[in-house]
């Protein structure tokens, strides 16, 4: 789905959003309260400018909006691989990034992502996965790592990691792996504007996605680790 049709199921009643160099940012009306909306289209690389771009519309938006919730439009094919990004420290554009989604949740801005596209690696990482939740339309094409650079990097045999992809969601792509593991909180199929009204009048401060996981069958040891380093106690097996 292209962003302008997105656009308009998620906004009937109209919006502002504009697109420049597949950095989109702008507002609308949800339920007669204010949004602000950036991301980013054409399966764009995050490089050094869209992270800069992403960052500053964030930070304006604390500082001239407070509390208003932001919504993160995400089709990446993750982070630029130029030599140029690497030694410019992408890796700090990214990080910066990553803060000011943080520093936004922090000041009490609902910060929704809704990946309707791709969303790949470091991309998706620094925007709509560290939101205070995250949803996908059922075609997206979300994955941290594919299969093939992850046998690369790992010396596990593809065929191998195949097989482990078909029982955990931890090495197979798609929505319905990410919904499993509580990377995404729901995947929006229809009524997208009524979708996502719903997410920012249910959508909370405290970050759901490890309970979620466990609760779902798809990423079993974090939350029940996590509860055991905050209280002291031992984790014991399920």
């Amino acid at each position: 789905m292209d962003w302008q049709t997105l656009a308009t199921q998620l906004f009937p009643g109209g919006h502002d959003i504009t697109e420049r160099d597949n950095f989109l940012s702008g507002s609308a009306q949800v339920d007669a309260q204010a949004v602000d909306v950036i991301g980013t289209t054409g399966h764009v690389p995050i490089g050094i400018e869209i992270a800069l771009a992403q960052a500053q519309a964030i930070l304006k938006t604390v500082q001239t909006n407070p509390g208003r919730p932001i919504l993160i439009l995400v089709d990446t094919q993750g982070q630029r691989l130029r030599h140029r990004d690497e030694m410019l420290g992408i890796n700090s554009y990214m990080a910066h990034l990553g803060k000011c989604v943080d520093l936004a949740r922090r000041k009490g801005h609902t910060v929704i992502g809704l990946v309707y596209d791709q969303a790949l690696s470091g991309g998706f990482i620094t925007s709509g996965l560290i939101a205070s939740a995250c949803f996908a339309l059922p075609q997206a094409t979300i994955r941290v790592m594919g299969l093939p650079a992850m046998a690369r990097i790992t010396k596990v045999p593809e065929e191998r990691l195949s097989e482990l992809a078909r029982d955990n969601p931890v090495f197979a792509p798609g929505p319905e792996n990410y919904l499993r593991m509580g990377g995404l909180h729901g995947i929006w199929e229809h009524d997208l504007a009524g979708e996502l009204a719903r997410a920012l009048r249910e959508c909370g401060a405290e970050d759901e996605r490890m309970a979620l996981g466990h609760a779902r069958g798809g990423r079993m040891l974090a939350h029940p680790v996590a509860q055991a380093v905050r209280t002291g106690s031992d984790v014991r097996p399920a």
